[in-house]
Formats: structure tokens, sequence, C-alpha cells
């Protein structure tokens, strides 16, 4: 069974009338996990695209850049995005039931984050409703100021991302430490530790933006203190 087959089981027990924790519940443990993992994705983002004031195709369109669809399991994803935008339960509520799901996992809060960014930045405009929706689902996830500051430099194009954020380094810190932060980030991103938090196999492609941006930070960093 595959994993759309599955969130779509999910999510109709919730059109059913099933409460979320219910549903939650089941999906507590591997590799079920990685079906809540999506849930969260798919819901919060049906719900923040409409924080803006409108669901935009590039929105939709962004939706399936963060989940690999293969051709054959189009209509089940179609059907579970569908389903997600059906369901009237509060942004918060689902924030909160993932919160305590992955509860000591930030990483993972951080990943589901992730997605929500590249959601919010498709129609090229980063609103202040979609800021303000982030930073409460990020208050939620007890993701601290730095980390959430760092997210939003990765991904909001108001300003050169600061190379310091995104490798959540200061510039008084020593070189061996920042080496350090950047090699973790680099091994945290590999598709196997995503995995294991509970990111699908669908979702991987998440991690390659991430690389590219620790990378490109650390270059930056390496070049500044060269100089």
């Amino acid at each position: 069974m595959s994993i759309w087959t599955r969130i779509t089981e999910a999510l109709q027990a919730l059109a059913k009338g099933e409460s979320l924790s219910h549903v939650f519940d089941r999906l507590r443990t591997p590799p079920e996990r990685s079906v809540a993992f999506t849930i969260a994705v798919i819901a919060l983002s049906a719900k923040m695209a409409k924080a803006d004031g409108q669901v935009t195709r590039d929105e939709v369109t962004a939706f399936r850049e963060v989940f690999s669809i293969p051709p054959e399991e189009e209509a089940n994803a179609a059907r579970v995005f569908n389903l997600a935008r059906q369901d009237i339960a509060g942004f918060e509520d689902y924030a909160a039931r993932i919160a305590r799901m992955f509860d000591g996992a930030p990483e993972t809060l951080c990943d589901l984050m992730e997605g929500l960014f590249h959601i919010a930045m498709a129609d090229g405009v980063y609103h202040p409703n979609e800021d303000a929706f982030l930073e409460r689902v990020a208050e939620i996830f007890r993701l601290s100021e730095p980390q959430f500051r760092a997210l939003r430099a990765r991904f909001v194009p108001d300003a050169a991302p600061d190379p310091w954020s995104v490798l959540g380094v200061t510039a008084d810190m020593p070189m061996a430490e920042i080496r350090a932060a950047w090699r973790q980030m680099v091994r945290d991103c590999h598709p196997d530790r995503l995995k294991a938090r509970g990111v699908p196999e669908e979702a991987v492609l998440l991690a390659e933006k991430r690389l590219k941006d620790i990378n490109r930070a650390w270059e930056e960093i390496n070049a500044a203190r060269a100089s």
C-alpha cells in the first residue's frame, strides 16, 4: 500500500467525523509517522495558502515540488489535497498535535517548517499574514527565534541570506565550531536521517535546497575568514 493510499485513508477517517487526536494516535510509530508528517504538511499548507487571502496555482504546484509524486499516484495525491482543504479543523490544532507527536525531535519539525516556507514563497510574495501564520506554527513547535529566523533567511528574498543565520552560528565563534556546525547540518540532510525522523521518501527533495543553502553559507563564511 502506497503512502498516498494510507494518507487518503487517514484523511477519510477525519472526514467521517473521527477526531484528529484518534487519527494521530494511530500514526505515532514508524512507518506511519511518515503519514502523519505528510498530512501535517498538506493540512497546514492548505490552510496557510489561504492566509494571504487566496490559493494560487503556484502554491498548489509548490506542494507537488515538496512531494515527489509518481504518475500512478497522482489521483490519490489529488484526493489527499482535496480532503485536507475540506477539513475545518484549525491550523493551531493540527500544529499542536504534530508538536506532541514529534516531541523531542525538533529536527523533524524544522523539516516540516521548510516545506511550509517553500509553499509560502511559491508565488514569489511573502505576505505578512503568511509570516504571522508561520511564526505562530513555529511557536507551537517550540522552535527558537534564531531557528525561525534562519529558516526565513533561507527562503524569503527580502535580503541576501545571512550565512551566519543559515548555519545557526555567530561571527564571533571560532572557525572550528562553525565548521563542526556546518558538518553536522550536512549530515542531518542525509536521506537516511530524514527518513529516520519520519520524513517520507516522497519529501526528501526538501533536503536538496537545504544542502545547497548550507554549503553556500559555509563557502561565504570560509571566504570571509580567509580574506
